[in-house]
C-alpha cells in the first residue's frame, strides 16, 4: 500500500535546477512520496529534470511521481503518475505503466470520487480542500466538510484506498484534515515556502503521525 502520509510536491515554479535538492530535504525530512510537477517545461526539460530528481532520491526509499505525463514518467523511470480529470483515463495508464507503478487521482467532486473508487490506482488525493497560491483552481475549495463527505463516498468503495488532503493544507490545519478522514496531506508551500524545508517536512510528518493516532480507535 502507498505510504500517502506526507506527499512533497516540488514545482518547476521553484526552479528546476532546485528542485532535486529540495526534493532530497523533504524525503530527509519525512516525505513520503515525492511528486514533480511542470506545467511550462518542454519533454526534454522535464525529463532531464525528473532524472535528476529521482537520482537525487536515491537512497531515501521515497518514490518518485509525475504529474499528468506518463511520457515522462517512462522516460525518467519514475514510480509513477498522478492524473487529474482531464489526463489520461487512469486503466489506459495501468495497461501503459504496468502493474507495479504507482498511479494516482485527483478527486475534486462525487463524480471523480466514483471514478476512483472502482478504477485501478494505488491513492487519490481530495481537493483543493482550501485555497492555494500555488496553483490556479477554478472549482471552489471544497473545504473540511467537502473532504470529509467525499472520504466517506470512496471509502464506501475502496475502504483500504490511501487518500490524501491537497490545497492549502499547513502544519496548524494538518490535524482537522486527518479528522475529516486524510489518510495523509500534498502540500508544496508549507514544505518548500519554508528556509529549512527538511525542518518543516518533519513537523508536518509528525503532525500527521499524531492526528493519525489520535484518530484510531
Amino acid at each position: 500500500m502507498v505510504d500517502i502520509r506526507l506527499y512533497a510536491l516540488v514545482d518547476a515554479a521553484l526552479g528546476r535546477e532546485r528542485l532535486p535538492a529540495l526534493a532530497r530535504a523533504a524525503a530527509q525530512g519525512g516525505a513520503t512520496l515525492i511528486q514533480y510537477r511542470d506545467k511550462t517545461g518542454s519533454t526534454r526539460a522535464m525529463i532531464d529534470c525528473a532524472t535528476a530528481i529521482r537520482v537525487g532520491l536515491e537512497g531515501t526509499g521515497v518514490p518518485l511521481l509525475i504529474n499528468d505525463r506518463l511520457d515522462v514518467a517512462l522516460a525518467s523511470s519514475a514510480a509513477g503518475v498522478h492524473l487529474g480529470r482531464e489526463d489520461m483515463e487512469a486503466g489506459l495508464a495501468r495497461a501503459i505503466l504496468g502493474p507495479d507503478a504507482i498511479i494516482g487521482l485527483t478527486v475534486k467532486n462525487e463524480a471523480d470520487a466514483a471514478v476512483a473508487g472502482t478504477a485501478p490506482v494505488d491513492y487519490a488525493c481530495i481537493g483543493g480542500v482550501f485555497e492555494t497560491l500555488s496553483k490556479h483552481n477554478p472549482d471552489a475549495p471544497v473545504g473540511l466538510d467537502g473532504l470529509r463527505s467525499l472520504r466517506q463516498l470512496m471509502r464506501s468503495r475502496a475502504p483500504a484506498l490511501p487518500v490524501g488532503a491537497i490545497a492549502g493544507i499547513d502544519l496548524t490545519r494538518t490535524p482537522a484534515a486527518i479528522a475529516a478522514g486524510a489518510d495523509g496531506i500534498a502540500v508544496i508551500s508549507a514544505i518548500f515556502g519554508s528556509p529549512d524545508p527538511q525542518a518543516a517536512a518533519f513537523s508536518l510528518r509528525a503532525a500527521v503521525d499524531a492526528a493519525l493516532a489520535e484518530r484510531r480507535p
